[in-house]
This record gives structure tokens, sequence and C-alpha cells, in this order.
């Protein structure tokens, strides 16, 4: 019998539990979420704390049973705001809440300062109803520190595990996100990505991930890395308490400019657009060069996919390769942006800070160099493992005028978007393209670093184009996700081809915190 078979961890009557099932027993009076708060916060202190010892939440919300009980009150006398009324959240810790809460990035160097305000995505889901339950860990600095970092490490969180065997890797930078949905430890909760690090946690730990457009949702009050490339996302069990999720952010805001080009083009319920038939009449491209073939395990949940997606209606076009992909390849372009945007971004985010007055003898940090110098003061907590050579690439760019980074930044939005994706799509006529999210989980190697084989989430986000990644099998007992991705805005088709193949397949299975790897017994002779 498995670990989460057995009893005693609180909380197990919420294994798989949807929002929809939350919502109907609130309103039924089964619970309260006074109720949910305390036993998601039990079972964290015994599943993530202790017992397997996830470390994917980084701090509770010393609020969070207050804020319940308003919101109890408030369906009593009012009735409920949304779907999501009442229901408690986690967010990962790159995110500004304006609570007694921190907010780190996983870098202890932070602790000195605090937000003065919520970001544009709290706001909108404390709107709606949520309350945020708490923070979790990540890859800190959202795993742009170090070229050789061990994903879901963090100065401030330590090691986050896998929560099928966790002695393996959780993917990043979202780490703790993916991990907690996938232990059980919530319902959903809010992740970000530069590139992989939404769809990456997401497939390593068997849930759904959405990578949305980038201005979709608003950036503002998220630690950055790059305004081209960066996006707030989700992740959850499935296609849609995740839709459910993403709808309660949309919308422009003043603070992310690039939020206006949303206007018309997004949806506060991305769960009108379900449907089981969805994938009859489609057509669907197939990512060969690059972006498959990189681990036999992965490829053969992949080909097994597509024969999936053949029989619920969908006409295959295969190879449908993405005619930059020689060059994105080949090209450091990406690099070169993220590393320009990241001083400038980081500086620009660290100077809306102010003292945090629970740490009288703390820093306020001003800039990246502070940053840097800081975890060289401290470098037995901070860069006993790996260092900050991202950090220190970045601190040496100019202003974002230099040419090295225009030319760059035009080529990633070419190559990725117009003669990329768009090409693609448009050549064959196609309604979305799919390829394996990554390999399966490696082992955790603090001192090595991450044993990264492959991944296909680089030409969206270089174009800024969204993906959804869901459970498609496992490679003895480690998931492995199959990636649906398209053009800018097109959430809707992504989301209903990800939901159909979801309820073909049923593949996400519930992790058992095995405490190693079971090796497969050789065949006998």
């Amino acid at each position: 019998m498995s670990q989460t078979e057995q009893p005693g961890f609180p909380g197990d009557d919420l294994r798989e539990v949807t929002i929809a099932e939350l919502q109907a027993a609130l309103e039924k009076g089964e619970v309260s979420s006074v109720d949910l708060v305390r036993t998601y916060k039990a079972r964290i202190e015994a599943v993530d704390w202790s017992g397997p010892s996830l470390h994917s939440v980084i701090e509770l919300n010393p609020e969070a049973e207050d804020l319940a009980r308003a919101l109890d009150e408030e369906r009593k006398t009012k009735g409920p705001r949304g779907p999501l009324h009442g229901l408690p959240l986690l967010i990962k810790d790159n995110i500004d809440t304006d609570d007694k809460m921190h907010t780190t990035a996983g870098s202890l160097a932070l602790l000195g300062s605090r937000p003065q305000q919520d970001a544009f995505v709290v706001t909108k889901l404390r709107e709606a109803g949520v309350i945020i339950l708490g923070k979790t860990n990540l890859s800190e600095w959202a795993n742009f520190r170090s070229t050789h970092s061990s994903s879901g490490w963090s100065g401030r969180g330590g090691q986050t595990r896998n929560p099928y065997v966790v002695t393996h890797n959780p993917c990043g930078s979202s780490s703790g996100s993916g991990v907690a949905v996938s232990a059980n430890l919530c319902v959903a909760a809010l992740a970000t990505e530069t590139d992989g690090s939404i769809v990456c946690p997401a497939h390593m730990n068997g849930v759904v991930g959405i990578k949305p457009t980038v201005g979709l949702l608003s950036r503002a009050g998220v630690i950055p890395i790059s305004h081209s490339q960066d996006t707030v996302g989700v992740h959850a069990r499935n296609v849609r308490d995740a839709a459910l999720v993403l709808g309660a952010m949309t919308g422009v805001d003043d603070r992310d400019e690039v939020t206006s080009n949303s206007e018309g083009k997004s949806y506060t319920d991305y769960t009108q657009f379900l449907g089981t038939e969805a994938l009859k009449g489609t057509r669907i491209g197939v990512l060969r060069k690059y972006y498959s073939g990189y681990n036999s395990h992965a490829d053969k949940i992949f080909e097994k996919s597509i024969e999936t997606l053949r029989n619920l209606g969908a006409e295959i076009v295969d190879p449908a390769d993405l005619p930059t992909a020689d060059e994105m390849k080949a090209s450091q372009d990406e690099t070169t942006v993220l590393t320009y945007e990241f001083k400038a971004d980081l500086n620009a985010y660290l100077s809306t800070r102010v003292a945090d007055p629970n740490y009288p003898d703390g820093k306020v940090l001003r800039t990246m160099e502070e940053v840097m110098a800081f975890n060289k003061e401290n470098a037995d907590r901070e860069l006993s493992y790996f260092g900050q050579e991202l950090l220190e690439i970045s601190q040496a760019r100019g202003p974002l005028t230099e040419e090295a980074y225009l030319t760059a930044l035009a080529n990633n939005r070419r190559r990725g978007g117009k003669e990329g994706i768009d090409a693609v799509l448009a050549e064959h006529n196609l309604d979305a393209l799919i390829a394996p999210t990554g390999q399966p989980s490696w082992p955790i190697d603090l001192l090595n670093g991450d044993h990264f084989g492959g991944a296909s989430s680089s030409p969206a986000a270089l174009a800024g184009y969204p993906l959804v990644t869901v459970p498609a099998g496992d490679v003895f007992g480690l998931p492995v996700g199959l990636t649906f991705m398209g053009t800018a805005y097109s959430e809707p088709t992504l989301i209903k081809l990800a939901y159909a193949f979801e309820q073909a397949t049923g593949a996400r299975k519930s992790p058992e915190f095995l405490p190693a790897f079971n090796f497969p017994k050789p065949a006998a002779k």
C-alpha cells in the first residue's frame, strides 16, 4: 500500500478534488472556507514540511483563517462572488502581496524589503474571493542566477522535491507551485514563466500548466527577468480548473502597458470553450526537429499521444517542423535578451520596494549589483552549491538602446513568431502544434546541477505565445506531459484541445511520495 493510501495524512479526503466539487461542498454547508484553510495548512505541515518533506511551500499566510471567516460570512449574507469564492490558492514567491507574507523570489537578499501593493493578478484573485494561503518555493530568481543550478532550490526555501519520487527533481522555476498542486496541498496555484518555468514543472509533477500569451495577464508586481518573455500562469490538476483561475486574472492594467494588447482578445471564463469533441476536424502539426527525439521514453508517450489525437478525430500533419528551428538551435540571442532585460527590469522593480519593519536590521537592496554583493557576503547560505554567473553577465550589460540587444530581440520575435510558429501554422493550415513537454524527471543533483536533455517551450517563449501542457503518461512512475502550442491569444483553442485530450486519456496519477526510484526488475533469463 502506498503512503498516500494509508491513513494519517490530513486532507486525504481532498485528494484530486476539483474546484466545482469544493464549491458544491461549500454551498451545501458540508465544509467552510475556514475548514479548508485549516485542513490544507495541516496537510502542508504533515506532507510538505515533514513526512515526505517536499519543501514546496515556503510560507503560510497568517491571515488566511481571518480571510476565510470573512468570506464564509459573505457567502451566507450575499452569496458567492463566483466559482473561486472562498478557495485557498498558493502563489509563487515572486508575486507581490501587500500583507504579512514576504515576496523574495526565494532569495535571502530581499528579506529586508517588501512590496507596497499587491500584484495585479493577486488583486484580481482577491476580488474573485480567493484566499491566498501562502507562497510556494521556486528556483531562486526564477532560475536565472546560475548556468548549473538545481531546479527548485532557493536560499530561502531549500530544495523542492518531486512528489512522485522525492529524490527526483521537480523542474523549475515554478517548482513549488507544480509540486503543491500535484501533492494536493491546494486546488490550484499561480506560477510564472520566461521559458519553460510553468510547463516543465507541470509536466514533471503530473499536472496541467497554462502559460498564456505575454500580455494576457499583467506582470505588475512580479519580480522580473524579462519584460519581453515573462508571464504569470496557472498550475492545476485538470484543464477546467486551470481555465477557471486563468479567466479570473485577465484584464487591462495601467501598470503593465503590454496588457492593452489583450483588449478584445481575453476572456473572463475560458471554460466556455471546453468540450470532449473539440478535436474532431482539427489539424494538428507535430514538431519533430529538436523538440522531440531527445528522450526515447518521452518519445514513446508522444507517439501514443499522437495516435490518441488521431483517434479523437484530429488530422495529424507529421512532421510540421519550424522553418527557423536551426536558427534558434544555433543562436544565443535569447540569452542576450534575457541578460539585458534582467538587469534593467530588476533594478526598476527593486526601486519600488520599501523597508520591511519585521526586519529592522535588513537592508533595502535597490540594484542587481547590491544583490550580488549580498550573495557574496552570505556565500555560505546563498552560493554554497552554485554561483551567480547569470547575474554577473547581466550586470555587465549596457542599456536597452544598444544594438546588440535590439538585434537579438528582433531575431527572437521573428524566429519564434512570424517565421516560426506562425509560418508553420499558416503553411499547413493548422489549429495547433504539439510536442513532448520535456524529459522525465532526473535525480536531484545540487553539486552538478540539472541533467537537462531537451524541451519544447523556447519557440513560444521567444514569440511570447501561449502553451498548455497536460499529463500524457508516465515512465516508471515519473510523469511526462504533452504540450499544445499556438499563435498569440490562441488560449481558447489550446485549452479546448488539451481538455479533449485530457478527458480521453485520464493520464494523471496521484503521487505516492516514493522515497526512492523503483528500478525495474531485469527480465527473467
